[in-house]
């Protein structure tokens, strides 16, 4: 044991609430806890509670000094006069609001939203689906008397729970993805929020953002609760992220970001202009498909995941042929809420569980390949990948994604990222210094691209990927 002071961080995301106690001095992990979320795309936060209950019992949060909440992202909670929540919160990945997010597209134009908060609206984000409630469930809106973020709510009901809640807060990482406040200038486009609910939500109201190192409130034992972030920019403070450095998470869902030190405005929409943590800027492009085409790969050739990286490797680049377009849920980028997956260029010739399982692996990291695209377009610098999620373990995924990126791949110790700068956070927040400490984050595996040869063949299997998604779906946005 250390006699130096003990922070935790909480990733709340959608599967499950992850707790993580580090020294707050050098980061070592010294215990952690974590309980399930349920599955679905619309969630009772009272869940959240009861698995935040689980992951902290038996005193895992003895002696902590500071905490801090990362969580997913651009989830609506609706709570009514009493803070009592109005309807289950709706998630990220729930895309019922997919017209509703066309509808603001239209009203004001893809430019005028990048212009105005770096967020072109789709499914997915906040000012969607409150869209969504104002047509659909004008009652709920005319109980809620505010929306906080799925971070937010577990911040506040800590606080709540152990000692008093001063107001609502959130911070300007996760606030930068509701669509209604802007990264570039630090501050809500609340005619954006009215533009969204109409009259029947006029009386909304958002909570008040924090600056990153601000102490929000302390709970009855004195411990000092930070404001918190998204899971992508608690990932990017985890991580330590560095100029030419670009995160791919393959979790749930697929991501693509890096820091930047100003604002972006893509009209397309694919390139989202967050702000980071640390008072700095995240452009991230998100992807519904990640690690559950693997999954459900696996699946559809009757192995698991093993077998699926043993039939993968076993094929050539390229899969014989064979391309997947992996959008098994719909897809956020390209914006396709109601696209299907989809196999292309099958013949008696390629037709092996080896090509299909190569496929199924290439098809995942395409969608992201053109991720990373887009942010590098976005004027970030690409030097090195950094692989993380639950997909990074894959040994099909490690060796096919240098060919197919470009670029060396980094593969940081398995670790719960988003919690660790989660605990980063609640580390500068404790400490008052004017930066974040510095945590090493070990390296596991690092491997290069492959020879001349093997990197034309990711570049034409790049190619070939992308001239299918043009022809395939041609109004893609």
């Amino acid at each position: 044991m250390t006699d130096r002071p003990l922070v935790a961080g909480v990733d709340t995301s959608t599967q499950s609430c992850k707790v993580v106690v580090r020294d707050a001095e050098t980061g070592e992990v010294v215990r952690s806890g974590r309980a399930s979320h349920p599955d679905g795309t619309e969630v009772d936060p009272r869940h959240w509670w009861a698995a935040w209950e689980e992951a902290t019992s038996g005193g895992l949060l003895d002696g902590v000094a500071a905490l801090a909440v990362g969580g997913q992202q651009h989830g609506m909670v609706l709570l009514d006069d009493q803070d009592e929540v109005v309807r289950p919160a709706l998630l990220w990945n729930d895309t019922r609001s997919a017209q509703a997010a066309a509808d603001l597209v239209d009203e004001l134009g893809a430019q005028a939203w990048a212009d105005a908060t770096g967020v072109v609206p789709v499914a997915a984000t906040t000012v969607s689906k409150l869209r969504w409630a104002a047509t659909e469930e004008p009652d709920s809106l005319e109980r809620a008397v505010r929306c906080v973020l799925p971070h937010d709510w577990l911040t506040g009901r800590i606080l709540e729970a152990s000692g008093g809640r001063d107001g609502w807060t959130t911070d300007g990482g996760d606030a930068s993805g509701t669509g209604y406040w802007s990264a570039g200038t630090r501050s809500y486009r609340k005619d954006l929020l009215r533009q969204a609910v109409g009259t029947v939500g006029a009386h909304l109201d958002v909570p008040r953002v924090a600056s990153p190192t601000e102490v929000v409130g302390r709970t009855s034992s004195g411990m000092a609760v930070a404001a918190g972030t998204g899971d992508n920019m608690g990932a990017a403070m985890g991580l330590g992220l560095g100029r030419g450095d670009v995160v791919v998470s393959l979790g749930t869902s697929g991501t693509a970001f890096a820091r930047h030190d100003r604002p972006t405005a893509d009209p397309t929409g694919a390139v989202q202009s967050f702000a980071d943590a640390e008072g700095g800027f995240l452009p991230l492009v998100c992807t519904l498909n990640a690690a559950r085409v693997l999954t459900s790969g696996a699946a559809m050739l009757g192995t698991d995941l093993a077998g699926l990286d043993r039939l993968a490797l076993a094929a050539g680049p390229g899969a014989g042929g064979l391309i997947l377009l992996p959008y098994l849920d719909g897809e956020r980028t390209p914006n396709l809420p109601t696209a299907t997956g989809s196999l292309h260029g099958l013949t008696r010739g390629n037709a092996t569980p080896e090509n299909l399982a190569r496929a199924v692996v290439e098809g995942m990291l395409l969608g992201l390949s053109d991720a990373v695209e887009r942010v590098r377009d976005a004027g970030s610098p690409v030097e090195r990948i950094l692989l993380i999620g639950g997909a990074a373990a894959s040994q099909a995924v490690q060796e096919i994604a240098p060919d197919l990126f470009g670029v060396p791949v980094a593969v940081p110790a398995p670790g719960e990222y988003v919690a660790a700068g989660a605990a980063r956070q609640a580390a500068w927040a404790l400490s008052g210094a004017e930066t974040a400490p510095t945590w090493e984050v070990d390296i596991d595996v690092t491997i290069e691209p492959g020879a001349a040869s093997e990197a034309a063949c990711g570049s034409e299997v790049r190619e070939r990927y992308a001239a299918l998604v043009a022809s395939t779906f041609p109004v893609a946005r």
